[in-house]
């Protein structure tokens, strides 16, 4: 190894106190949890039209072969008992913040790194004596919270933290000791290592390379070659578990924006920069929400073959300003290629600031919702149930009969389950929407 990276692995732990959290099949449980009747069931949480795609698939229809990114229509065919649900990101996120709120009594250096995994470090806390036993006491906890199982790695860096929480799914608890981080590392294949994605790790079977230990035998030169320097020096440290990032104190986001799958593709020079137009509004109303400015505008484009590109433009400084951050958009959607028939478009802000400033007014109905959405169609509009506004899932309620979910509409016909995360399992019903309205809420949150 070269000195900078004998410092960096100088720099390394010497005890297992990086802590990695995420809970399992996240959104497709929260619905199993609020909704008693599709406990145990296979659940598919993502778009619910013709071209929707999966966000979440349960364990369950997992087992069928049913997985996350996978097109609705494919999953449905593969698991076709799963209840198939629009996503609910109030729930979500009400859940979330009582599970990081949760991990927070370990330590105050949390960094969240989605809406539903977080890295901990334990040597900010009082429990990096025993970090088994606080990893035990704190999945009881959120499950005692929430009804939601966490799956929890433990190592000395974040590489092996992450990789071990994986290894424990489901509801599982991994600590890996410095001393067999090897025993654990070297089988692994290297699509788990993050940031190995399906290029990188085509790009190193070529090499013969398919596990950590394959990994790890490369000499820098030949892995800077085929995956070029900054990759290669990257895979070179992590086949040999250095890993030195800091769990970051802050937990901010690190960016903002929105997706959307067509129902039909899209083609033509004009559709699709209105296209752009649309999903950079919405990129923007989170931005909004969030507060601040961007520096860099990414947008995501998947043709109809499923081929997806990324492109990104740098903007000098950050800026909230609408007309510099669309035309941004543009411009990187354009460096994409958008001359082919388009299934996917997404625009998302990165290096936020906090200092970036509108300087033109915006409306106060922004998604308070910050995430990232390839499936939604845009916010939930509460109020009288219609077949226009019906989306499976959604929470209902009815004058006497209380809340519930929504299973589907057809025209001024409602059928609905009455029940909610303390009732027993409902029958569904079918009620006629002008005999007995009904009225979308929010969901129920639950409590600290």
């Amino acid at each position: 190894m070269d000195p900078a990276q004998l410092a960096d692995a100088s720099r390394l732990r010497t005890r297992a106190t990086v802590l990695h959290a995420d809970a399992d099949s996240f959104f497709a449980a929260v619905e199993q949890r609020d909704k008693p009747s599709l406990r145990g069931r296979p659940v598919l949480v993502g778009g619910t039209g013709p071209r929707g795609v999966v966000s979440t698939a349960s364990y369950e229809a997992r087992r069928a072969g049913a997985r996350s990114a996978m097109s609705m229509s494919r999953a449905r065919r593969l698991s076709p008992a799963a209840a198939v649900l629009f996503p609910r990101f109030e729930a979500y996120s009400a859940y979330s913040r009582l599970i990081m709120a949760t991990l927070g009594t370990l330590s105050e250096l949390v960094e969240p790194l989605s809406i539903d995994e977080a890295f901990v470090d334990l040597e900010a806390g009082p429990f990096a004596d025993d970090p088994a036993g606080a990893a035990t006491d704190v999945r009881a906890r959120i499950r005692e919270l929430t009804g939601l199982a966490v799956s929890i790695g433990i190592g000395r860096t974040k590489l092996v933290a992450k990789l071990a929480s994986d290894a424990g799914k489901p509801d599982g608890l991994l600590v890996v000791a410095p001393a067999d981080e090897d025993d654990f590392l070297l089988p692994l294949p290297v699509r788990a290592v993050p940031g190995i994605g399906p290029a990188t790790a085509a790009a190193l079977e070529r090499l013969d390379v398919r596990t950590v230990a394959d990994l790890r035998r490369q000499p820098l030169d030949i892995l800077t070659m085929t995956v070029g320097e900054s990759s290669g020096v990257n895979l070179f440290r992590l086949a040999r578990g250095i890993d030195p990032r800091p769990v970051a104190p802050s937990g901010e986001r690190k960016s903002v924006g929105a997706e959307r799958t067509f129902a039909q593709d899209i083609f033509g020079t004009d559709l699709i920069a209105a296209a752009v137009d649309r999903v950079t509004d919405e990129a923007l109303r989170r931005l909004t929400a969030h507060g601040g400015g961007a520096r860099t505008v990414v947008a995501k484009v998947r043709f109809a073959d499923f081929t997806t590109l990324t492109r990104s433009v740098t903007l000098a400084q950050p800026t909230a300003e609408p007309a510099e951050l669309r035309a941004a958009a543009h411009q990187a959607a354009r460096a994409a290629g958008i001359s082919d028939s388009v299934r996917l478009l997404g625009v998302s802000f990165h290096n936020l600031s906090a200092h970036a400033q509108l300087t033109l007014p915006w409306d106060d109905e922004a998604d308070p919702i910050v995430l990232d959405d390839p499936a939604a169609d845009g916010p939930v509009a509460f109020g009288l149930l219609t077949e226009e506004n019906a989306r499976p899932g959604l929470d209902i309620e009815h004058d006497t009969l209380g809340r519930g979910w929504v299973v589907h509409v057809r025209g001024r016909e409602a059928t609905v389950r009455f029940e909610s995360v303390d009732t027993p399992p409902a029958r569904s019903q079918v009620l006629d929407l002008d005999a007995d309205p009904l009225r979308l809420v929010p969901p129920l949150h639950p409590e600290m």
